[in-house]
C-alpha cells in the first residue's frame, strides 16, 4: 500500500475529523476563557487585593549588560495564565462529568436477544410439552 493511499485512509477516518473539530472548538473556547479571566474575574480580584492589576505585576532583576535595559520577571502574566488554565480545567471537568452522567442514565436499547436455532427448537419443544 502506498504512503499516499495509507495517509488518505488515515485522514478520512471519523476519529481524525472529530479530533480536528475538537481542536478548533477548544481553541475558540480558550479565547473565551482568557477573556473571561482577564476582563471579568481579574479586575474584581485585583480590586479586592488593593487595586492591583495582576498582568502588571513584575520584579526587576537588574539591568542587562548588553543594552542596559531592565531584566523583568513578569510573574503577573504567569498568574493570569494560571487562572486561565484552572478555569479551563474546571470547565472541561464539568462538561466531561455531565456527559458521563448522561451516558449512565441513558436507558438500554430495547432489543430482543438473539436466539440460536437450537435454542429456538428447544423452546418450541418445551412449549409443546407444556400444552399437553
Amino acid at each position: 500500500m502506498g504512503i499516499a493511499k495509507e495517509f488518505k485512509e488515515f485522514a478520512i477516518k471519523g476519529n481524525m475529523v472529530d479530533m480536528a473539530v475538537g481542536i478548533i472548538i477548544g481553541a475558540a473556547f480558550g479565547k473565551i476563557v482568557a477573556s473571561l479571566v482577564s476582563n471579568i474575574i481579574m479586575p474584581p480580584l485585583g480590586m479586592v487585593v488593593g487595586g492591583v492589576n495582576f498582568a502588571d505585576l513584575s520584579i526587576v532583576l537588574g539591568n542587562s549588560l548588553a543594552d542596559g535595559k531592565p531584566v523583568v520577571l513578569g510573574y503577573g502574566a504567569f498568574l493570569q495564565s494560571l487562572f486561565d488554565f484552572l478555569i479551563v480545567a474546571i470547565a472541561i471537568f464539568t462538561v466531561v462529568k455531565a456527559i458521563n452522567t448522561l451516558k449512565k442514565k441513558a436507558p438500554p436499547p430495547d432489543e430482543a436477544p438473539i436466539i440460536s436455532s437450537t435454542d429456538q427448537l428447544l423452546i418450541e419443544i418445551r412449549d409443546t410439552l407444556k400444552r399437553k
